[in-house]
């Protein structure tokens, strides 16, 4: 990942391989800066991305130098969130099908007496208010 600092257009370009940063993980390192750069995407997203960042403000050296480092370990970040998101992914849509296609129905009865799957209730938070307090 090589970068090139032109100070007289007060941007700082940098090459991304895309087998290493998929253009969603640049996309994600991208709008972090959106506040502080104008951000430019160009090249062919099979063989090599090129990120221009302009500062929205004038900029010396060192700080443009310094905001391409932020950039990258932003790329780390947005790479490391992918990464975990693809390694998840089947617990994830487990657990929001389960959610999402729960039988409520089956918990508790019209009268509130049918626990089945909540039987193990010892704080008593599966019995309706009325039936726990009475009728007010």
């Amino acid at each position: 990942m090589e970068h090139k600092t032109l100070l007289s257009q007060n941007t700082i370009g940098i090459k991304l391989n895309p087998k290493i940063y998929s253009l969603e993980v640049i996309y994600g390192a991208c709008y972090v800066f959106v506040d502080r750069a104008y951000l430019f995407l160009d090249g062919d997203p099979k063989k090599e991305i090129k990120v221009f960042i302009k500062g929205k403000q004038k900029m010396p050296q060192k700080k443009l130098e310094a905001l391409a480092g932020e950039f990258k370990n932003e790329l780390l970040n947005y790479a490391l969130r992918e990464k975990i998101a693809k390694n998840n992914k089947k617990i994830r849509e487990y657990i929001i099908g389960k959610a999402l296609y729960y039988d409520t129905s089956e918990m508790l009865g019209e009268d509130g007496s049918k626990l089945d799957e909540l039987e193990d209730d010892p704080l008593g938070i599966a019995i309706p208010w009325e039936k726990k307090h009475g009728k007010s």
